[in-house]
């Protein structure tokens, strides 16, 4: 039996990145993996297909109601749904087998089957076929992400009522969905029905979508989803959904108030409340790995569970489930157990939204700051102010620049508006090095961009806008 330095049960972004990190590094590393492609949730069934969706539905939106006022005359579009869910099939398969690729490249061997640890240095993969094999290894990382939280009495079938992997695949446009949950994954998913021609309502138990978020960008970013369609039912839950008709029942109450329940009608579905760990059946309470309260791996300062040996990253622990902040954990922890100093900064992991615009931010919001008692100036730049928004017709949103009132450090930085992911990364490395509102202001920004709002924003947080 081949032995392996580390063996990791999930080859989504934090398990396949820490594999690959760790065998550039020189160590023998072993995969397990229950799907029947690499990439975990965020390749097969999550971040990639979904941003497949996005982008042909903005362009389908684009068609139909933008080109005219930009002088192009294609007359309306019509919908191919089978192509557009082809396209997203073949994104899906193209980043997959590129995973594979790498894999071989590094001489990574990978085991088919359930993962579960069967002693210490051991992992026991069982394949579908119900036969097992034992993988042996001097450390172990758990990286098996996280599955979709589901709502107290509904069940879901994946064909009307559905999580986000049925959502992504609905063999036509419903003439209603429901939406159950304002976060990431249900306004993404919803907007990409909404722009295909289905009436959208969003129920969210909170009164505000995006929590977390900075207050003043959800309130913009809401305004704006209004504007394009999407209904908004906030302070308000979904108590059951009754599917034996055509039609599915769906009963909508306040959330603190269950005395005047509503019924509403729709095609789908989407039940979008959140994510929680995935750890079932991975044999961690029989090898002494302790879960907190909400079913998470408690991990230490070097992702050390509570059984040595034993690592985990990603979803399965503590902080937000991002792909990006499950890989930074696997290379940090790769290097680690390599004898490097592996290190993850968590105050600087930018999180965005693929709505339309998109809506990014990185560092502390206005919200968090005020209850720290921490002074801060703010910096707003509105896109209106921004000559190439102007130019592509993306005048929605702003950018937000927070800064110590005293050092002038950057602490956070939030924006809606065009492209906001990709600008979004200016601020991380920035703030990854300390730097501050006037570093950013005083940095020549080429004209005319998008980023240019990021720079005024600066400006307007240091001393104050030029084109504003």
């Amino acid at each position: 039996m081949a032995q392996y330095d580390l063996a990791i049960i999930g080859s989504g972004p934090g398990g396949y990145v820490c594999a690959i990190r760790a065998a550039q590094l020189g160590l023998k590393v072993a995969v397990v993996e229950k799907m029947p492609t690499f990439g975990g949730t965020c390749l097969n069934i999550g971040c990639i297909p979904s941003k497949a969706l996005l982008h042909t539905s903005e362009l389908f939106d684009a068609a139909g109601h933008e080109f005219e006022g930009f002088g192009i005359k294609v007359g309306k579009p019509k919908l191919e749904l089978k192509t557009m869910l082809g396209h997203k099939d073949q994104v899906v398969e193209s980043n997959v087998s590129g995973v594979a690729f790498l894999f071989k490249k590094n001489k990574i061997d990978s085991f088919r089957g359930r993962g579960a640890i069967a002693g210490p240095g051991k992992v026991l993969v069982t394949k579908d076929d119900g036969s097992t094999e034992t993988v042996e290894a001097k450390a172990i990382v758990i990286a098996t992400g996280s599955d979709s939280t589901p709502l107290r009495g509904v069940e879901t079938d994946e064909k009307r009522v559905v999580t986000s992997t049925g959502a992504l695949s609905l063999p036509e446009v419903p003439k209603r969905m429901i939406v159950v949950g304002a976060g990431v994954i249900g306004l993404e998913l919803g907007s990409v029905w909404r722009r295909l021609g289905a009436e959208v309502t969003v129920v969210e138990f909170l009164d505000r979508i995006l929590p977390g978020l900075d207050g003043e960008v959800a309130r913009q970013a809401q305004r704006i989803l209004a504007r394009q369609g999407l209904t908004f039912r906030l302070s308000s839950k979904v108590s059951s959904v009754d599917s034996s008709g055509k039609v599915l029942k769906v009963s909508v109450e306040p959330a603190q108030d269950s005395s005047s329940a509503e019924i509403l009608e729709a095609d789908v579905v989407l039940v979008a409340i959140g994510r929680r760990p995935y750890t079932d059946g991975l044999g961690l309470k029989e090898a002494g790995v302790e879960l907190d309260e909400r079913g998470r791996v408690t991990i230490d300062a070097h992702f050390a569970t509570t059984a040595p040996g034993i690592y985990a990253i990603g979803d399965v622990i503590a902080g937000p489930m991002l792909a990006h902040k499950a890989e930074d954990e696997g290379v940090a922890l790769a290097e680690l157990l390599a004898g490097q100093a592996g290190h993850v900064n968590y105050g600087v992991i930018p999180s965005v939204v693929y709505t339309t615009p998109e809506i990014a931010s990185v560092g502390r919001t206005e919200e968090e700051l005020k209850a720290d008692g921490v002074e801060y100036r703010a910096g707003k730049f509105p896109f209106t102010a921004n000559a190439r928004a102007r130019a592509m017709g993306a005048k929605d949103g702003f950018v937000k620049v927070l800064a110590d009132a005293k050092t002038d450090r950057v602490l956070g930085v939030h924006i809606v508006g065009p492209v906001a992911g990709e600008m979004i990364n200016e601020a991380a490395v920035l703030m990854e090095f300390s730097g501050s509102a006037e570093d950013l202001a005083r940095t020549c920004h080429a004209h005319p961009t998008l980023s240019e709002a990021v720079k005024e924003a600066a400006l307007a947080a240091w001393f104050k806008p030029i084109h504003l």
